[in-house]
């Protein structure tokens, strides 16, 4: 019994996730889930990425708007109303998006003010990295929170909520105890959490759970991907992987989630090997079916869990 079917047996069983990899999206849940955009860099006309977001079963996007993304920053004005156009057509949202946001300077405000006119509401972060050669990490920690308390506050000027994702490795947020720290005094509403399970583990193993509970009040989306550790070259390592192949407790955190009855974006996020779209590729080098079919699967799954979990 390999891994995704122990899962499968024991969490929604077996002849049941043959089901659910067969059915349609919108057969198994009405929770509105998103797609992180990155995956489609190889897709320039919003309407094309609309068509293929919509033949996938998504609600929308998490557009990235961030160099190399979707939307350039220096052509927020221009491009954004188009994008959001391009998915409206398709009775699609784009509820939140993905910026290289870390100061509260006059480009930040220009993407917040145009994403606030076009409705929306939602956008994550890029990160801070700590910096290791100095030994003075709760002081780095101290200096990063007030830039979210400058960033926060331009958020309440536009009525738009950022978020920090606790990213694994060393940045600020990591070990979710230091980001909590630092949004003490911050309305969850202007700046909060994008809360990422699969780094979670990757950072705390076993007891992503704590720091889950601390950062639960803060939290204002949700992003969903799985991974497994890999060996390369004498080297440990994060390896990307469809949903219910790694080890992401998926059975515990949706217990976990329940009680708090969140009303916040989930976005997923794809990290495994997928013709390059993974990494933002231009170019795919498997077929556009291979894609869509690969991503299907993992959504159809998670909409069964969610059932499942009745969330």
């Amino acid at each position: 019994m390999n891994r995704r079917q122990f899962i499968g047996t024991t969490f929604v069983g077996s002849t049941l996730v043959h089901e659910v990899l067969q059915a349609q999206p919108t057969q198994l849940s009405q929770q509105k889930i998103f797609v992180f955009s990155k995956m489609f860099q190889w897709i320039d006309d919003y309407e094309q990425l609309a068509q293929t977001v919509a033949s996938i079963g998504f609600d929308g996007l998490d557009l990235t708007v961030r160099p190399g993304g979707h939307v350039l920053p220096e052509r927020v004005e221009q491009d954004l109303p188009k994008a959001v156009e391009a998915f409206r057509k398709y009775k699609l949202e784009i509820p939140l998006m993905v910026t290289s946001i870390l100061e509260a300077d006059a480009q930040t405000e220009r993407i917040l003010k145009m994403a606030k006119s076009l409705g929306i509401k939602h956008y994550r972060m890029g990160w801070y990295p700590y910096n290791l050669k100095q030994n003075n990490i709760a002081e780095q920690s101290v200096a990063f929170g007030q830039k979210l308390k400058a960033i926060a506050a331009l958020n309440e000027k536009y009525g738009i909520t950022g978020q920090y994702q606790n990213h694994s490795g060393n940045y600020f947020g990591a070990a979710i105890w230091d980001l909590h720290s630092q949004l003490h005094g911050i309305k969850p509403t202007a700046l909060g959490s994008q809360y990422d399970i699969n780094h979670a583990t990757a950072e705390a193993g076993g007891s992503w759970e704590a720091g889950f509970h601390l950062i639960a009040p803060h939290i204002q989306s949700i992003a969903i991907k799985d991974f497994y550790w890999t060996k390369k070259n004498d080297k440990w390592g994060k390896q990307g992987c469809p949903l219910g192949e790694g080890v992401v407790n998926w059975k515990k955190y949706l217990e976990v989630l329940k009680p708090y009855d969140f009303k916040v974006p989930i976005t997923m996020h794809y990290e495994y090997p997928l013709g390059g779209a993974e990494n933002g590729a231009k170019k795919l080098t498997i077929s556009k079916e291979e894609l869509v079919a690969a991503m299907k699967k993992d959504l159809n799954l998670f909409k069964q869990w969610l059932v499942e979990a009745k969330l």
